[in-house]
Formats: structure tokens, sequence, C-alpha cells
């Protein structure tokens, strides 16, 4: 059933928002089902007392939303992943990144954040934006053309699911500009009525568009994730609009609880994860696998806990690794063989070998055909000894084969033992400032060797002439 719930419009006028006030069965199931998926996508979950302290925010913030008034119907988790983002479905699933509660400064701007995503699910904006990209599935980036290409050939009908598709690319469609505007009224008026400051939503957009801003003017970032700022359009644009309307909830003495929050944040990772690999600039380094290999130019890396896509306008390409027998050919087929299903038959051809940088090597192209739409499929892959092998499927235009991806292919190397000590996590330090810090003196505390002011200022909300008083607590990455 739904509710009409009032809130401002653009024009400072009343409009209602129609949310749902149920969670029901169907969706408790699907949100299940999805759960599992949407760890190994965005990192897994992050363990240590940051999560637990996230889950009893997103608790506490679910609650207001009319869905449930049962904290526990919401499953609240923090991801272990390096990019601004949060997001929830339907089932009382809601989720937030590591990244992201770095970058807020006090507990109510994570609630602001968490309940702006809740807000989504309440007024069903996430079932209108699938029906509109079912409507409209025309076009679109070249991944959607090429695998669209290949899931009309019976041999890889599961290659959206179980290759370089993720099953969570509905959920990550951007949000229209009115669902924005409605999630934010909603976020807000979440805040007020948990007793937090309602202009907490508003704060953390600066922040958010703030950081997606350093992130556009840091060169060299392969990164491609889908961050927070590209799935809801514009956030920069929405602060105003925002803290105008927190101050018509008549309760902007509400708590911040800064203290609690850099308390319980004080240590958590940040950026990359050793163990799931690092991105620097157009460079992936996995000190655990001893391996490395650079994006071509143009191209952006997308980092999960099983894989790495590589994507641009010339084609889409995914690293990861399988079972082994020790001879590179059939290990190629089984590649291609787990993309169709164990009922797929997969199109002949030839293994061509290579040697990579001292590495043996071998590949195979085929072509997949659907709806007079032609596009070449390979495996390159790479023996690592002792049993172990990786590889990356590549998806080009019909007729280019490995094509741009040939600086790619041949950029893989052993990492050095030395070389894969050296790579260090990376944590959020929470520091009293003391006389004569300043915010230049801070910064170059910062474990960056370049940009260190502006990811001082960015994570700590700050301007360049801000002037820190002794006894203040700021976060410095160390």
């Amino acid at each position: 059933m739904a509710a009409a719930i009032a809130a401002p419009s653009v024009l400072g006028q009343q409009r209602a928002i129609r949310t749902v006030t149920s969670i029901s069965p169907q969706e408790k199931a699907s949100g299940a089902k999805q759960h599992p998926q949407l760890l190994n996508e965005f990192g897994g979950a992050y363990t240590g007392p940051q999560a637990k302290y996230a889950e009893t925010v997103g608790r506490r913030i679910a609650v207001q939303s009319g869905l449930s008034n049962a904290q526990g119907d919401f499953t609240v988790t923090l991801l272990n992943s390096p990019v601004n983002n949060a997001f929830a479905i339907p089932g009382g699933y809601v989720y937030v990144t590591r990244q992201l509660m770095a970058l807020a400064n006090d507990e109510a701007e994570l609630a602001g954040v968490l309940g702006h995503e809740i807000g989504h699910v309440a007024a069903q904006h996430g079932q209108r934006r699938q029906q509109a990209a079912q409507r409209n599935a025309i076009g679109g980036t070249l991944l959607q053309v090429l695998t669209g290409a290949l899931l009309g050939d019976s041999a890889f009908a599961g290659l959206l699911q179980k290759g370089i598709g993720t099953g969570s690319q509905l959920l990550t469609l951007k949000f229209s500009r009115t669902q924005e505007y409605e999630a934010d009224d909603l976020g807000i008026r979440y805040l007020a009525s948990a007793g937090y400051d309602p202009r907490a939503l508003s704060s953390m957009l600066a922040s958010l568009g703030a950081q997606s801003s350093l992130d556009a003017r840091v060169m060299g970032n392969a990164r491609s994730v889908p961050e927070w700022a590209s799935t809801h359009p514009d956030p920069a644009s929405r602060v105003g609009r925002a803290a105008r309307n927190a101050s018509a909830q008549k309760a902007s003495a509400g708590a911040r609880n800064q203290d609690q929050f850099l308390k319980a944040l004080d240590g958590v990772l940040y950026g990359d994860d050793p163990r799931q690999g690092v991105i620097e600039g157009s460079r992936f380094r996995h000190p655990d696998l001893r391996l490395a290999f650079t994006a071509p130019s143009g191209f952006g890396m997308e980092n999960s806990a099983s894989a790495v896509s590589i994507s641009g306008s010339g084609g889409q390409a995914q690293f990861g690794g399988g079972a082994y027998s020790g001879d590179l050919g059939a290990y190629i087929d089984s590649v291609f063989a787990k993309l169709g299903g164990s009922s797929s038959r997969v199109p002949e051809g030839d293994v061509r070998r290579t040697t990579v940088n001292g590495i043996p090597a071998a590949w195979r192209s085929i072509r997949a055909n659907a709806n007079s739409t032609q596009v070449d499929a390979t495996v390159f892959a790479y023996d690592f000894g002792g049993g172990k092998a990786y590889h990356f499927l590549l998806l080009t235009p019909a007729g280019q084969g490995i094509g741009p991806f040939a600086p790619l292919v041949q950029s893989v190397t052993r990492l050095t033992s030395q070389e894969a000590a050296a790579i260090k996590p990376r944590r959020v330090n929470v520091v009293t400032v003391k006389a004569g810090d300043t915010v230049q003196s801070l910064s170059r505390r910062m474990a960056y060797p370049d940009y260190q002011l502006e990811r001082f200022l960015t994570i700590n909300a700050l301007k360049a002439q801000a002037v820190l008083r002794p006894g203040q607590r700021v976060k410095i990455i160390i």
C-alpha cells in the first residue's frame, strides 16, 4: 500500500511524494537473492567496528521511512569498496562503502546519505528506472551493445551474468532530477524525525560534489567504478536546495554526533584493499597474485572482489582467474564454456601461443553473431606456474580481435617479492590539531604523492583559507 507524504518542491510549494509503507515478502526474497551478488561486485562486506557503527546508524534512519518500524527488518552493509557509493534495494537492504563513510564528517551526514538512498526505495524509484531502461533499451554503451549481441548467441547466453556484465547494472542507472529531489526531501525528513540535524544532507552533498570535482582533476586516475555522483546526477547543484528545505523542518538543532563518528571511523581502510589488488593511475597491481598490468590510454578500470573490468569506447575487458590443469588451450576453452553454461557449444578456433614478459601465454578469438551485429570475443591467458593461470576476456567490434587491447595484454608482468611487499594499505587517521598546525602542514602528512592539500581539504570539508583551532579533530590518510 502507499501513502502520500507532503514534501517541499523546488519552488517551495507543497508536493506529495508517494511512498510505500511496507516491505513485501516478494521484495524480501528478491533482496536476499541479490545481496550476495552485490557483495561480490562491490568488494564484499567490510568487517570491524566501523561496520557495526554504520549498521546502527543505517537502521536508525531506515525505520523513519515507514517501510518498517522494526530495525531488524533492515540489513545495512558497509562495503569494502574504495569508491564513494551508497544505494539501497527493495527488501530492506541498504549499502554504503567505507570510502563514502570516510568522506562524511559526522554521524548525521552518514545518516543523511543513507536516508536519501532509503528514500529512493520508499518512492519506488528503482522500479521506475528499470521500466524506463527496458522501454529504452536501444543504443547505450558499447558494453551493452556487445553483451546484447553475445546474448543472442546460444553459446553466450550467460555472458551478461557470468562474464563482463554486472548483475547490478539496473541498480546503478542514473536517477532523474525529479527522483533526486524527492529522495533529498525524504532524506531530510528522515533526518529530522530521527533527531538529526536535517542540514546534514546538504553538507554531505557538498562533500560529494567536491570529491567528484577532485576526482576529475586527478589526472591519470583510470578508475571507472560506478560512483555515487555518477548515478545521482549533480549533487553540488542540490546543496542549496537541500539546505533551504532543511530549514523548513524546524529541527536545525538536531544532533550531528561528530565526536562519536570520528572515534568510530578512526583506522578504517581507505582506498584500495591490497588483498583485492590496487589501482594507481592506469596500473593495476596485486601483491598476493604477484602480477601487474596497465590499462590502455583512454580506458578505465573497475575492481571487484573477483575480477577487474577495463572499459572504453573501443571495447570491454575483464581480468580474472580459474582452475588450471597446465594446458592453456583447455583453460581458454573452459573460460568460453563457463560464459554460456554447461549446455552451450563453444565455437571452434585455433589457439595461438606466445610469451609475454617471460610468461607463457595463449589466446583464441571467436566471432559471435546476433541481429546483424557481430563482435569478437577473445580469451588471452597466462601460465604463471605452480598451477596458476589468469586471463583477460576481451570484447571488441567484429574484425578487430584483440585490437585496442594489444597494449593491455602485453603489459602483464610478474611482481617481485619486494615490489609486492611494498604495496601497503592506506587508512584514515583521526588526529587532534595542535597549536601551530595548519591545513598546509597537516596536508603534507597525507600518504599521497600528489594533490595532498586538495585531498586533505576535501575529506575534511574545509576551505583553503580555513584556520584550524587547537583541539579540533581532523582526518588524514596514512
